[in-house]
């Protein structure tokens, strides 16, 4: 069993070593719908006290577009110094390729994410014509699974096709709701012998991005709710994590006790300083 983490009330109980805290976004600031009071008031106190907070997410977008999403919803600029994405890194990844020619891309994914190759030398093609996939999600997260999408990823795996997958997560909770994200795709394409580039967390390279616009702190707190990428992630960085339970894993968790954690972070190798039920100051 995973060593125990302390069950916490509030991230001002261990807030006093962490000079920057990265924080995940969906789950633990907003469910895609409605802010998170809560947490927003965290991440406003532990800025006035500790340090930068720079915000996390796996959304396969570029971050103007995150910081343009919470003007909707309401989440205030206040509570935040940088937005980090893995939709950044992935175009970063398309511009790489682009630079070396045109590339034939088919984008697997809703229109709301074609910002992510906007003004980059690609060409938008059907899976017969590619030289590569971007995979930034399901075409209606709403509606669909991944099992939808079989017969796509099979003809796409026949022709051997490189997949970027711009957001490595499987599921993200929205207004009450599991969704699948653009990682339940990638991860039946892997099962299917697929190539899969994934940019986000729990990926590394992500964590260093995130640390130059916190500004190179020594010890930084890691704050999420998904164990396959903010708690894992944290562990391959070496920081150390905070879950937040009412995420994606809030149906696992029966009862909010250390024996119960640590189990359920057993079963996937993953460990954490400390849990609470909802981020909060």
């Amino acid at each position: 069993m995973s060593e125990l983490p302390r069950i916490i009330a509030g991230l001002r109980e261990i807030a006093g070593p962490y000079d920057a805290l990265v924080c995940d976004v969906w789950g633990v600031v907003h469910d895609g719908v409605t802010p998170f009071w809560p947490a927003i008031e965290a991440l406003r106190r532990f800025r006035e006290q500790q340090g930068p907070v720079v915000l996390l997410t796996n959304a396969p977008r570029p971050a103007a577009e995150i910081v343009a999403s919470f003007a909707r919803i309401g989440v205030p600029p206040d509570c935040y110094d940088h937005v980090v994405t893995s939709g950044g890194a992935a175009r970063a990844d398309l511009a790489s390729r682009a630079g070396h020619g045109r590339v034939a891309m088919f984008h697997l994914g809703p229109e709301r994410d074609q910002a992510l190759y906007q003004g980059l030398d690609v060409s938008l093609v059907g899976p017969d014509a590619a030289d590569v996939v971007l995979c930034t999600g399901l075409f209606d997260d709403e509606t669909e699974t991944p099992e939808h999408y079989r017969e796509v990823l099979a003809a796409l795996r026949a022709r051997g096709l490189p997949m970027i997958c711009a957001n490595p997560d499987v599921l993200v909770p929205r207004g009450g709701r599991l969704l699948y994200c653009a990682g339940g795709l990638a991860r039946a394409y892997e099962q299917l012998g697929g190539e899969v580039a994934y940019y986000g967390k729990p990926h590394l390279p992500i964590y260093k991005v995130a640390l130059e616009a916190a500004g190179a702190p020594r010890q930084p707190l890691v704050v999420g709710d998904g164990l396959e990428t903010d708690i894992r992630g944290a562990n391959r960085a070496g920081f150390d994590a905070l879950f937040v339970v009412h995420g994606v894993h809030a149906g696992e968790v029966d009862g909010l006790t250390p024996e119960a954690l640590a189990a359920l972070f057993a079963g996937r190798g993953v460990s954490a300083r400390a849990a609470m039920r909802a981020l909060a100051w």
